[in-house]
């Protein structure tokens, strides 16, 4: 699109590609809470996720996020070496978590949810609302300012480890 808008006074004249729409960043002061109410759950151990830029995305633009869902290992799960096997699932769970299943409704064409299945129905609200904050793309910014890009991020009641991540 061709502008005659300034910057900061001084008048901009051309062709000026848009980039990407993204959700409006939001502070860490909206994160703090929702991480806090995980961190608090004695029974959580720990969570994390992994936040890069991909170097190909099959043409489309390599954005900077989060890239899948945070995972995360209560105290019923120290014996599971792998922790990524426990992602948080909205619609599979594991059964530290527990789940919420879904259908298709093809009457409605949408997805009709099924009543909570698990230990603490409480317990697995609170970790879907942080995987929705930092899946969202809302705190892009002050995830990518905190832990860089190419990270493994594992939250710990201790401390935060931050790790180089591969990816193709």
């Amino acid at each position: 699109m061709t502008s005659t808008n300034s910057f900061l006074g001084i008048p901009v004249i051309g062709d000026i590609s848009e980039g990407e729409k993204r959700p409006k960043q939001r502070p860490i002061e909206d994160l703090a809470p929702l991480m806090q109410a995980v961190l608090d759950d004695p029974t959580i151990v720990e969570f994390g996720w992994a936040q890069y830029t991909p170097y190909f995305n099959d043409g489309d633009p390599c954005v900077f996020g989060v890239r899948g869902e945070i995972w995360v290992r209560t105290v019923t799960d120290e014996d599971v070496e792998d922790t990524y096997d426990l992602e948080v699932d909205r619609y599979g769970g594991h059964p530290s978590l527990g789940k919420k299943d879904r259908t298709w409704n093809r009457e409605t064409s949408s997805y009709d949810e099924k009543p909570y299945e698990g230990p603490d129905e409480a317990r697995y609200e609170r970790c879907q609302a942080l995987n929705a904050a930092i899946e969202g793309g809302e705190f892009l910014d002050v995830l990518l300012n905190a832990f860089g890009d190419h990270a493994e991020v594992t939250v710990k009641k201790d401390g935060i480890e931050v790790g180089s991540y591969s990816h193709d």
